[in-house]
């Protein structure tokens, strides 16, 4: 099953566009093609899973999941620069 990350994806349409190292193409990404509960929608960047199918105008990324974010990753370091911007400034009072 390939994977990929999210191009784009425009909510008011209901469509956007998929990019991975298996295909040069982006692929179409529709709404009705994503697995959640609740409202399906995607996020530039997110990390999903995916079928293909070919279509008459391209290929299209169909039975899309989001793949699990890794834990803390962007979190953790932009806490530490934060921690470090706040022990930088307070020194710099004294």
């Amino acid at each position: 099953m390939p994977v990929g990350k999210v191009k784009w994806f425009n909510n008011a349409k209901g469509f956007g566009f998929v990019v991975c190292d298996e295909h040069e193409e982006d692929l179409f990404a529709h709404y009705s093609s994503i697995q959640m509960e609740g409202y399906k929608t995607l996020k530039a960047g997110q990390a999903v899973e995916f079928d293909t199918v070919k279509a008459e105008r391209g290929i299209h990324a169909v039975n899309i999941r989001v793949l699990p974010e890794m834990a803390g990753t962007e979190r953790s370091t932009s806490n530490r620069n934060e921690a470090k911007e706040r022990s930088t400034s307070t020194s710099d009072q004294t």
